[in-house]
């Protein structure tokens, strides 16, 4: 199943020298792993709350890859040249099937409260 690698960034202005060389590096890292932008360098809208920041959205044919991926050397050695200039949140996470349903996703969390309010 499709993962992706989200990062919620906080630049502080211009990218510096340090940061340019991430971007000019960071897909040679994801090749081997399957992994391209989905989201980058991309205004958003923000249509509720605040959103401070800049997000980019990373694919990968797998959670695993991605797992795999971020931990490689290769990514590790140019991690830093982002995080020491740009602070920021990075997570992955699993995509849903092609025919997920939010409907019966809400109804097995019924059934599930259900359960637990009548085992006393």
């Amino acid at each position: 199943m499709t993962a992706y690698a989200i990062a919620h960034l906080h630049p502080d202005g211009p990218p510096n020298e340090e940061v340019l060389e991430y971007i000019e590096r960071i897909q040679s890292t994801m090749d081997p792993y399957g992994g391209r932008f989905l989201v980058h360098n991309t205004p958003v809208e923000v249509m509720e709350g605040d959103w401070p920041g800049a997000l980019v959205v990373l694919e990968f044919p797998a959670i695993e890859a991605a797992r795999t991926w971020f931990a490689s050397p290769a990514y590790q050695e140019l991690a830093p040249l982002r995080s020491r200039n740009m602070a920021g949140d990075v997570v992955l996470v699993d995509g849903v099937a092609r025919d997920y349903d939010a409907g019966a996703t809400a109804a097995a969390l019924r059934a599930e409260a259900l359960r637990a309010a009548t085992v006393v």
